[in-house]
């Protein structure tokens, strides 16, 4: 890799962007991580979350001017779930508004964008309904047992969940940057066939990448994950279109 390259990180649904600061001392000083809080989350707790696409892509093209200087480094984007679609819309926005290609797009653990919703929708379901069946799903809201902090995460995660069940795929120019998809063997959320369909959003080159685990590989394989995504980041091979 011959110049700095900016890798700018989406979170999943219920998750907290700053989890990306530990990938630091694994992509430095080559790559600098960016993480992408959104509103509601995080540092950000005292913003109100969005839950409307227009929103958060409005607080997404805030955040770009920013991080689009003219004379800025390369930009390249990560998202896992929810995040996954944050970052292709956001790769778009790049392509659209501020005519950057971006250096690459790594997607994670989400169908590709224009296929359907196939799980049950949760976020019209009454706060307790909605906590229990949410639980179901994520481990890591099983883990948190205190009724007050739940109280204090719902409208985040309410909000998240709407976006992500409410997004619609529009129809919009392909982008030539080359797109990593990275999927976990055992995901019930996002199988290997439909990560891999993230292959028609690239005139670039594809690749699929699997690892070990359920949907939750992200925080699983870490390590693993951000050593893919460093020789990714740093190989030239496949940054022009196929």
């Amino acid at each position: 890799m011959t110049e700095p390259l900016r890798l700018l990180c989406f979170p999943y649904a219920g998750g907290n962007a700053q989890t990306y600061v530990r990938w630091r001392r694994h992509l430095a000083p080559d790559i600098e991580v960016c993480p992408m809080q959104l509103p509601g989350h995080g540092e950000r707790i005292g913003e109100p979350p969005r839950h409307r696409w227009d929103d958060l892509l409005a607080d997404i093209r805030t955040r770009l001017t920013d991080l689009t200087t003219p004379e800025d480094r390369p930009i390249a984007l990560f998202g896992h779930s929810l995040g996954a679609l944050l970052a292709f819309e956001c790769a778009r926005i790049l392509v659209s508004e501020h005519g950057i290609r971006p250096a690459r797009l790594l997607v994670s653990g989400h169908r590709a964008p224009h296929l359907p919703l196939r799980e049950e929708t949760l976020h019209h379901l009454p706060d307790t309904e909605f906590l229990t069946r949410l639980s179901e799903r994520s481990r890591t809201l099983r883990a948190l047992t205190d009724p007050e902090f739940r109280k204090l995460l719902l409208p985040m995660l309410r909000a998240d969940f709407t976006a992500s069940e409410t997004y619609t795929f529009r129809e919009g120019p392909t982008l030539t940057c080359p797109i990593t998809a990275l999927g976990g063997e055992r995901d019930e959320d996002a199988t290997l066939g439909e990560v891999a369909a993230w292959q028609r959003h690239t005139t670039g080159r594809f690749e699929l990448t699997a690892f070990p685990g359920d949907h939750f590989f992200i925080d699983d394989a870490w390590e693993a994950v951000v050593t893919a995504v460093g020789d990714r980041l740093r190989s030239r091979e496949g940054s022009t279109p196929g």
